[in-house]
């Protein structure tokens, strides 16, 4: 296994902030990383009170954000993964929030 690979798996999340635009996580190991906010979505689309309520689980492996029914990984962020969430589900979503 690459040292870059074994890097990315243990990967934790120590603090998640999210700005205007971008999502900012602090690791545990000192680095920070950010990425933009419109990667994900429902994210994007949430409340600034719906996305101050997260939670850090599986020992800074997981981001979860209850309100918004989104889960991100430390090592899917690393790696630059997007929200694989269809539109149609998406605007599902959106439309619900409108009820």
């Amino acid at each position: 296994m690459s040292t870059l690979v074994n890097e990315i798996q243990q990967a934790r999340a120590q603090s998640v902030r999210i700005t205007e635009d971008m999502l900012v996580v602090e690791l545990t190991d000192g680095r920070v990383i950010s990425v933009p906010l419109a990667w994900y979505p429902r994210l994007w689309y949430g409340s600034e009170s719906e996305r101050a309520h997260f939670e850090i689980i599986g020992e800074g492996e997981y981001i979860h954000w209850p309100e918004l029914d989104e889960d991100l990984s430390v090592s899917g962020i690393l790696k630059g993964r997007r929200s694989l969430e269809n539109p149609e589900s998406l605007k599902k979503w959106l439309a619900k929030r409108q009820k």
